[in-house]
């Protein structure tokens, strides 16, 4: 498949691709990355630091074959709390049965126990905890120095090493635990693009991470996952401080009510719209999938209105980690998206912009006024210029349709750019915002068909008067 085929099929909504032994196989990740993905997630909380090491050795590899950029985002676990081992697994939990927490790893019938050795501590009569996604029940009875009894409400079948919710219980448990601390450490040794951090409570949990891979030198964006009230509590300061966010659903679903899930999703998205920060749907976006070709029609829906809520980009988990239908299910989720798009696109309605509260006020107005301008003329392209790829942000939270190629001499920036709604990264052009840019740009339009001659193709790039600001529009006729 040639880049201009991958060009013409491609959503303006990026796809995050989880890597798993369903797609660790060069010649299936280069299949999924042809249908979709723009960068791969490698979960942290499954997988051995050598599989991980292969995994990105594999990506990189494919990254060269198709020749675009790909990013790789490094997913740390958390302060996680799952169950023990069992002993009966799995253990059939029935309303009104009886099940204690005890310390230590030895367990009776009837006991449990968890990861987290201060669970005893911190659980208080009447607190709810949650096993199994939510599905299991209980509410805590009585508690000792040496035990909690809880009585199951909601009953259900439980296997050994599933997680532990406890709503509104605050735990002591730092969140950037030592476990993540070297996962961070060797995210930045082997140059991760994105690095983000499970079960954020407060800003100060991502000020800790980006301190961290400061003192390894890694400029890996930072991305906070929501998944607690607490997060919602704190949302606009941990978004203000965070290089992205992403609404991880699957927890902060059992977190929260359930039913007030879509609309803390919407309230996510429209903080990172405000913050000109680029946000992922997360977790069971096409779940059927792991043993389906097909979605269900909710599925469909919930990827389609993820779109209109403004979601930069959607991410796939065990559909493509360990799922019978990987490359399947991201073809599906690029076909909703440019369905999704198309509508939108057919309607002349734009997804809600930002108001650009962390950029500067000259590019963020160049920009924009790029964007009318190649409205106005109807040019076939907008080309922004960019070193730390901030502008090329601008553009894609400013959601209009003109195809927009962002090129840049940091090979990181490019990768990046991989999370941008809209945004194509183009390796190889010129750094320089001069006549040779132009003409490779017109060059390169022509020979992979997004160009003809008398096409327009409108450029933003800077003057040099002021460092890193945006403050020239070129408007240029393509040529044979």
């Amino acid at each position: 498949m040639t880049e201009s085929e991958v060009l013409g099929s491609r959503a303006r909504t990026k796809i995050v691709a989880t890597i798993g032994p369903a797609c660790q196989d060069r010649a299936i990740l280069e299949k999924i990355v042809l249908a979709g993905v723009d960068i791969c997630r490698l979960n942290m909380a499954h997988g051995s630091r050598s599989v991980h090491e292969q995994f990105v050795a594999t990506i990189r590899e494919v990254e060269q074959a198709v020749g675009r950029p790909l990013g790789i985002l490094v997913d740390l676990a958390g302060p996680k709390i799952r169950l023990g081992q069992l002993t009966e697994d799995p253990l059939p939990c029935e309303v009104d049965t009886e099940l204690t927490f005890v310390r230590g790893e030895q367990v009776e019938p009837g006991q449990l126990t968890c990861n987290y050795t201060r669970l005893i501590d911190e659980l208080k009569v009447d607190d709810r905890v949650l096993m199994a996604d939510g599905t299991i029940e209980m509410v805590v009875l009585e508690r000792s120095d040496e035990h909690a009894r809880c009585r199951v409400l909601q009953g259900g079948l439980l296997r050994s090493r599933q997680g532990i919710n406890l709503p509104g219980v605050e735990l002591s448990a730092p969140t950037l635990s030592d476990v993540d601390r070297d996962n961070a450490i060797w995210a930045a040794s082997v140059g991760a693009d994105f690095v983000s951090l499970s079960f954020v409570r407060k800003p100060d949990d991502m000020v800790e991470l980006r301190q961290l891979l400061d003192q390894y030198d890694s400029n890996a964006l930072t991305i906070a996952k929501i998944e607690k009230p607490k997060a919602l509590e704190n949302l606009t300061e941990i978004v203000k401080v965070s290089d992205g966010i992403m609404v991880a659903r699957g927890d902060l679903g059992v977190e929260i009510d359930v039913a007030t899930m879509p609309v803390a999703q919407k309230q996510i998205i429209d903080a990172c719209s405000i913050w000109s920060k680029p946000v992922i749907v997360a977790t069971q976006m096409l779940d059927s999938m792991q043993r389906s070709s097909r979605p269900t029609r909710a599925e469909a829906t919930d990827v389609a209105n993820a779109i209109l809520d403004g979601t930069d980009a959607c991410m796939l988990s065990g559909e493509t980690a360990i799922g019978d239908y990987p490359v399947e299910s991201v073809a599906m989720m690029n076909r909703i998206m440019k369905s999704t798009e198309q509508m939108c696109m057919s309607g002349r309605e734009q997804l809600q912009g930002n108001q650009d509260e962390q950029v500067n006020p000259v590019a963020s107005a160049v920009v924009r006024g790029a964007g009318r301008i190649a409205d106005e003329i109807h040019a076939r392209m907008v080309v922004v210029v960019t070193k730390s790829g901030a502008t090329a942000l601008t553009k894609a939270k400013q959601r209009d349709f003109i195809p927009t190629v962002a090129v840049s001499d940091c090979q990181r920036t490019l990768r990046q750019m991989c999370l941008y709604w809209g945004i194509h990264p183009l390796p190889g052009a010129p750094e320089d915002f001069d006549q040779q840019l132009v003409s490779f740009i017109s060059r390169w339009g022509q020979e992979q068909g997004q160009l003809q001659p008398g096409d327009r193709v409108v450029l933003v790039g800077g003057t040099g008067v002021k460092d890193e600001v945006h403050n020239l529009v070129l408007i240029h006729q393509v040529h044979e």
